[in-house]
């Protein structure tokens, strides 16, 4: 049976399975959020943070922070405004346009990020990589890039995955 075959109704398995899914990555982003406070970061700063790190020039426009975390653009512009009053970011007139904002990295907020990323990924690797075998990570991969597919595949035009 092909995913597009099943019937509507999820079965009492599949049921489990997605309240686990859910479950667990709760948890995971609860753990990893508290291991990101010891370093005076939430998540949504290290997000911004990172988005704004992997730029060119390390600035974007606020509309592109919000795309580039998949937040809404008002959800984006309280995170900024907050980063901004602790000195991360700097929000800047956007060349060209009036009406956007570019946000730049601050150095304040590179050193930030910095600090953060090791724990960070330590975290991530204690946390998550540890609980699994190197055939359980590649299955693991294999499983989200199936629901990758599915989702950009079903997902009606004016809808995002």
């Amino acid at each position: 049976m092909t995913p597009t075959d099943a019937p509507e109704r999820l079965t009492d398995r599949e049921l489990a399975v997605w309240r686990a899914l859910l479950d667990t990555t709760a948890d995971l982003r609860r753990l990893l959020a508290a291991e990101l406070q010891q370093v005076e970061l939430s998540p949504g700063d290290y997000a911004v943070l990172l988005a704004l790190t992997e730029a060119p020039d390390r600035a974007l426009r606020s509309s592109e922070v919000a795309d580039a975390i998949d937040w809404e653009r008002s959800r984006v512009s309280h995170q900024l405004g907050r980063m901004e009053r602790r000195g991360l970011i700097l929000r800047t007139e956007c060349p060209g346009d009036n009406r956007g904002a570019l946000v730049v990295l601050t150095d304040d907020g590179y050193d930030a990020i910095r600090r953060a990323s090791g724990p960070h990924l330590r975290a991530v690797k204690r946390l998550f990589a540890d609980a699994l075998q190197p055939q359980q990570i590649e299955s693991l991969a294999e499983v989200l890039e199936s629901i990758r597919h599915h989702l950009d595949s079903t997902v009606p035009e004016g809808l995002t995955a």
